[in-house]
């Protein structure tokens, strides 16, 4: 459903978080905390908290850091502050853009937010004006390589009670029902395989093309300075990049 621009999207965000991996450790951080907060501090009995886990490490979030995230939310009542809110509205090319934040003040993020927007030839709008355009899924990336078998990956997703199964040059996606991601991604991680990706996004129903150089660049600079704010976490669109 993601189909083949999804690599082009993972490489642009392995290539920013190389160089900025302090923030977003930070962001995760702030997921754990919430999670913990809504949930408690024993992943076992909080499933939002161990999927918030299982991204974490899927970004490669060191595992002292996600135990001192755990820890220091569970004495610390600062998350109660944040609440998470979305922004919906349209880029340059009239790509459909989706911004999920946390944050401990609304003005302030969707200021920033609206900045962007204007600034780099987009448009934000009231809630629901994209949404209806995406689905919500839970999406798994293993990384292909020459010791995964895809027959016998197929076999493992299928009973693992997956929606989808998509084999591409670089990467396996698996996407599921929300409600039954957890299930999916812990069959999984029992039997070995590690993610590049594991999260329920916001994932496009249909992709939309940019063929003015212009538009391409606006769009590049509109999603880097949106995931460089604090208070966001997410930006999920429907540009279909070229690998």
């Amino acid at each position: 459903m993601a189909g083949h621009s999804k690599w082009a999207n993972i490489k642009h965000r392995k290539e920013k978080t190389d160089a900025q991996k302090g923030k977003m450790f930070t962001k995760l951080g702030r997921e754990l905390a919430i999670a913990v907060k809504e949930g408690g501090p024993d992943p076992e009995s909080n499933s939002k908290l161990k999927d918030a886990i299982a991204k974490a490490k899927a970004g490669n979030m060191p595992n002292d850091n996600i135990m001192r995230s755990i820890k220091k939310a569970a004495g610390d009542m600062d998350a109660d502050n944040f609440e998470e809110i979305s922004y919906e509205g349209y880029g340059p090319g009239g790509v459909a853009i989706i911004v999920e934040a946390m944050t401990d003040n609304r003005n302030r993020t969707a200021g920033d937010i609206r900045h962007h927007f204007d600034k780099y030839g987009g448009n934000l709008g009231q809630t629901g004006c994209v949404s209806f355009m995406f689905d919500k899924k839970g999406v798994i990336l293993i990384e292909r390589t020459e010791n995964t078998d895809e027959d016998t990956l197929i076999m493992e997703v299928i009973e693992a009670g997956a929606e989808d199964f998509d084999a591409q040059n670089e990467y396996f996606e698996i996407l599921t029902d929300p409600r039954n991601f957890s299930v999916v991604r812990e069959a999984l991680e029992k039997k070995g395989y590690e993610f590049m990706e594991a999260d329920v996004e916001m994932v496009p129903q249909t992709t939309t093309e940019l063929t003015d150089p212009k538009h391409v660049e606006q769009m590049n600079k509109l999603i880097d300075n949106l995931e460089d704010l604090d208070d966001v976490q997410n930006v999920y669109h429907n540009w279909e990049e070229d690998e």
